[in-house]
């Protein structure tokens, strides 16, 4: 009996121990870009009508056609290099959950047409002052990616993301 109490004794103080050497790290991976709408913590896509592309938040990557293949980007194809992340309508897809958001795509293309404008958002962050190279989560293709499209610097420019059209 008392080698029992002993052994509860010492499990018990190590359960204990054991539970204050915990240390809780907290790591942004996944976390919503700061164009994205607010109140939408633990979503895992938007629908971005005016690009027809999808932006997985978990993997911080956009997704979209090109040539026929769905592609996952950390940026957005050249012809919207200024398009504005901030300005622009994100449709939050919340009942949709899974690794392929555009197996819906025909509906969504539909239902939220380019320009399509539901109610009001309010973005997470600011959008920060033009020329400031950090305005965004809209990640820069590499050089490679630039030398290969034939463009000297990222998807940036002089004027940030502001207005841009649809070159097409």
């Amino acid at each position: 009996m008392r080698i029992l109490k002993l052994f509860l004794f010492g499990t018990a103080f190590f359960l204990a121990v054991a539970s204050q050497a915990q240390v809780s790290v907290n790591v942004n991976i996944g976390s919503p870009p700061m164009w994205g709408p607010a109140g939408y913590s633990e979503v895992q896509y938007y629908y971005l009508p005016d690009v027809e592309a999808y932006y997985d938040v978990p993997s911080s990557n956009f997704i979209y056609l090109e040539r026929g293949t769905w592609v996952h980007r950390t940026y957005l194809p050249t012809r919207y290099r200024n398009y504005d992340l901030y300005h622009g309508y994100k449709v939050v897809l919340t009942d949709y959950h899974g690794n392929s958001p555009y197996t819906h795509y025909k509906d969504h293309k539909y239902k939220y047409a380019k320009g399509y404008h539901g109610p009001a958002q309010k973005n997470i962050g600011v959008r920060p002052a033009k020329g400031n190279s950090g305005h965004s989560n809209y990640k820069h293709a590499s050089p490679a990616h630039n030398k290969e499209h034939g463009e000297s610097k990222g998807h940036g420019s002089k004027k940030g993301h502001g207005g841009g059209k649809d070159k097409r």
